[in-house]
């Protein structure tokens, strides 16, 4: 088993935890504490540099599709849904309906509902760009204010748009 690592980085929606080995990114989730957490004293793995590297082009507006691998735990649905994910275009939203219709089961709804909140992935498996079919912002792990950030920034860098929601 490879050894786990992991890094902090201060993005403009809070502090974001990012695990992984020498061979992929497994979490990037937000930290919402008080307290200053401590990563890695040794030496971090290129690619957490690398993944570091890449969110901070995103929020600056200079990328819009990561480069990493991934690999989180999931159920083989769980794991059909983040593929999903990461397949929604920069800028762009979908349902939840419309996300359980590329599953297969439009009455999946709830189900990929859940399979989205699993997500520890965040960002990179843009699970915030997920919306309810009414075109509101539902479910957010991170919040629903950061996921209107998160939209916002896309549909800024995208489009040029000031404000969605």
């Amino acid at each position: 088993m490879s050894e786990l690592f992991h890094t902090y980085y201060h993005s403009p929606v809070g502090l974001l935890k990012i695990s992984g080995t020498e061979n992929y990114i497994s979490e990037v989730t937000f930290h919402d504490t008080s307290q200053k957490p401590e990563g890695n004293k040794k030496h971090l793995p290129h690619l957490l540099i690398n993944c570091v590297e890449q969110l901070i082009q995103y929020f600056n507006g200079q990328r819009i599709t990561f480069d990493l691998p991934i690999n989180q735990p999931g159920t083989a649905f769980q794991q059909d849904v983040w593929n999903i994910l990461t397949q929604i275009p920069f800028g762009k939203t979908i349902s939840y309906l419309e996300l359980a219709r590329k599953t297969g089961d439009t009455k999946a709804t709830r189900a990929v509902a859940n399979a989205n909140g699993k997500n520890n992935i965040a960002i990179i498996v843009p699970c915030h760009r997920v919306i309810g079919s009414n075109k509101e912002l539902v479910g957010y792990a991170g919040g629903l204010w950061r996921k209107k950030w998160l939209l916002e920034h896309e549909a800024k860098v995208a489009y040029g748009v000031q404000t969605l929601f």
